[in-house]
């Protein structure tokens, strides 16, 4: 029998109620079910020891949320929403009284209150931009949605960073250019991005490169007329290209775009063991303003543990060759909650981060998704602990406002360790804008590359998108349809 149990009476805010239960109760297997009427099938109630949540909505005339389990006083709410016809005001409503009930019920409160959604700070910044200003925003958010006093007034400080970064910036009329490279030296075990092991598909990667190139060039007609802001090459690992791969993809890009209005360009190095001087030659060659050297944990145990094949000295190595081949700009990315680190352990990394000095940081919350290979042998590894709190973030974010970085982005994932966020600090001035953009939904993004995602926002909001297959084979295989997809898409 599954542990958690919803029962709805509407398809409506389906996923809304789905992720807010599972936000009171992470790890814990849960179902959706549907029913007849305002009352749950009564036999379905009775299993021992079973938690059973009930969530109805009664054709915008009554909603209740009801929660039982066995040995307990059910915990009942009800109410008539003021505006049954406004969707929004509905969902919000449902959502408020069902946070009431777990509430009551479990004793917790959650710092994200009921959001459930990956971009609480374009909430915000939607209201900044209505002319509500930021105490208003701030309180709103509060008031609607339950936030912390201390989630409110990060998402308020970002949304007004953001602005005055993008100021000067004609989001609309321009877009960035997304490059995926899917390869990487090994695997983390907690990973679930388009990533495939450098080593099985060494012979695969020219092949690769060139499909990557053709994408590439009929990609750049679709956008003539508009501004190309910023470029993003990410993985997977890029740096795992040699030099002749990189520089064979570096001067098709710069042929096919026009690069003079360029505002960023962008390569996620990624992985200490992938960084090489004449790897970086070329980048520097090319002008490549931002670099990612990301190490994850600064603690070797953990390295080991997570398929890191490397030691803590190589990343400390890579990120000063980096800094010698002057690049003045390097993002380093941590992960907090990863297996077997607590306060303590993150504390050593953000000490060993400190001494380095990068001029941004991405504090991540482990996602484990369901192709992670954690969640894959789950028995296997049942043993593990996977600790994240808001204890530990704040301490990121003192670390980091210590190193004179500041919050600049910040998204939710599902699954997150401690149901917290990722933050990107930075320095004045070193802010990633293809963070903020792709974040903040603010331009079109053309991405090429396997498992990439080209969006075309349009100046109304709304947002049309066209992926690529993931697998990499398919992608080569099946390239003119990718293509052709993308041709659908911005001639609409």
């Amino acid at each position: 029998m599954c542990e958690i149990q919803i029962w709805l009476n509407r398809q409506d805010f389906e996923y809304d109620i789905y992720a807010l239960v599972r936000s009171f109760y992470p790890g814990r297997q849960t179902e959706v079910h549907r029913m007849e009427g305002d009352t749950p099938p009564e036999q379905s109630m009775r299993p021992l020891g079973e938690q059973v949540f009930v969530v109805a909505w009664s054709g915008g005339q009554k909603i209740y949320v009801e929660c039982r389990m066995e040995g307990q006083t059910p915990v009942h709410i009800e109410d008539v929403p003021d505006s049954p016809d406004d969707r929004i005001a509905v969902k919000n409503r449902l959502k408020q009284l069902l946070y009431q009930t777990l509430q009551a019920f479990t004793g917790r409160a959650l710092v994200w209150g009921t959001l459930t959604g990956i971009r609480p700070v374009k909430l915000a910044a939607g209201f900044l931009e209505d002319g509500m200003d930021a105490a208003k925003v701030q309180a709103y958010m509060e008031e609607t949605y339950y936030l912390s006093r201390q989630k409110s007034s990060l998402c308020v400080e970002i949304a007004l960073r953001e602005r005055e970064i993008l100021d000067g910036l004609d989001c609309r009329n321009g877009y960035s250019l997304y490059i995926g490279i899917p390869f990487c030296p090994s695997i983390c075990m907690y990973c679930s991005f388009s990533s495939y092991p450098l080593e099985k598909w060494k012979n695969r990667v020219d092949t690769y490169v060139e499909t990557l190139c053709r994408e590439i060039r009929a990609s750049a007609p679709l956008m003539q007329g508009k501004e190309l802001h910023t470029v993003y090459i990410g993985g997977g690992t890029p740096t795992t290209l040699e030099p002749d791969q990189m520089e064979k993809l570096l001067d098709c890009l710069e042929e096919a775009f026009p690069l003079e209005n360029l505002w960023e360009f962008t390569v996620e190095a990624g992985r200490p063991d992938s960084i090489r001087r004449e790897k970086l030659a070329v980048l520097k060659k090319h002008s490549i303003s931002r670099i990612s050297v990301n190490p994850q944990t600064m603690n070797q145990k953990t390295l080991d543990f997570i398929g890191r094949r490397h030691t803590v000295e190589e990343i400390q190595n890579a990120y000063w060759l980096v800094r010698e081949m002057g690049f003045d700009n390097i993002n380093m990315d941590l992960i907090a909650g990863l297996p077997g680190e607590g306060v303590q352990e993150v504390e050593h990394t953000l000490n060993e981060i400190r001494k380095l000095g990068p001029d941004s940081l991405t504090m991540h919350s482990l996602a484990v998704k369901r192709a992670a290979r954690l969640r894959l042998f789950s028995e296997e590894h049942k043993e593990l602990t996977f600790e994240n709190s808001s204890k530990i973030m704040d301490m990121a974010e003192n670390y980091a406002r210590e190193m004179g970085l500041l919050p600049y982005y910040l998204y939710r994932q599902k699954n997150m360790a401690g149901n917290l966020e990722n933050v990107g600090y930075a320095k004045p001035g070193k802010a990633s804008l293809y963070n903020i953009l792709m974040m903040g939904e603010k331009q079109s993004i053309v991405a090429c590359g396997s498992g990439s995602i080209s969006k075309q926002v349009y100046p109304d909001g709304q947002i049309e998108r066209c992926e690529n297959v993931k697998d990499v084979t398919q992608y080569i295989d099946r390239i003119d349809e990718m293509i052709e997809r993308k041709k659908q898409l911005w001639n609409r």
